[in-house]
């Protein structure tokens, strides 16, 4: 039985991307990217999920809405198909501790910087390659890890490091990280973890 995989996202969808290329390569053997979550509707990683013929699904919080009752029908959506893991792949909402609690090492995040430098709570997206160009650091790169209750806190599954140049500006820098680490590193990580999610299933 093969892991089945929501992957949860909020923009572009680069990294869903690159989880849906390493698929079809078939460097995901025990995972099945089962289902695309996104928290915005315009979102234009719901055309890659379209395009490669995978289920979606948009999950939005409403205005002054309590986190309690988004994430409830976040948790339903994942139920109703069968979701096994999770993977966060530039998802802009950061999951209640209640939440995490019921998918023990089985959500998964790719974070573009070297945990422990630059994390954590409002550490995402350029904000993390200004702070490192601003702090001077030679070298950064990308975490993926276990969600757990803290903001970028949970276990280290992998990491790839990724050369500074002199030259670089968070945008070329964000865009040398997600080709030389993220996309390379996300889909092994998300390969590992359903490996041994599909082993416990048995």
């Amino acid at each position: 039985m093969k892991t089945r995989i929501a992957v949860l996202v909020s923009g572009g969808g680069t990294n869903l991307q690159a989880l849906i290329d390493a698929a079809s390569r078939g460097e995901l053997p025990h995972g099945e990217l089962a289902l695309v979550v996104s928290n915005n509707a315009g979102a234009y990683a719901l055309k890659r999920a379209e395009a490669a013929g995978i289920p979606a699904a948009v999950c939005l919080r409403g205005k002054g809405e309590p986190r309690e009752a988004f994430e409830a029908r976040l948790q339903r959506i994942l139920a109703g198909n069968h979701i096994d893991m999770v993977i966060l792949a530039g998802f802009m909402a950061i999951l209640s501790a209640e939440f995490v609690k019921h998918w023990p090492e089985r959500i998964i995040n790719v974070h573009p910087a070297l945990i422990p430098s630059f994390c954590g709570e409002g550490f995402y997206g350029l904000r993390v390659h200004r702070a490192a160009l601003d702090y001077g650091v030679k070298v950064t790169g990308a975490t993926v890890h276990y969600v757990n209750e803290i903001p970028d806190g949970g276990r280290i599954i992998a990491q790839k490091a990724v050369e500074i140049a002199e030259d670089d500006t968070p945008e070329t820098l964000q865009r040398r990280v997600m080709e030389q680490a993220e996309w390379i590193l996300l889909p092994r990580a998300a390969e590992m973890v359903a490996e041994k999610i599909a082993q416990n299933n048995h």
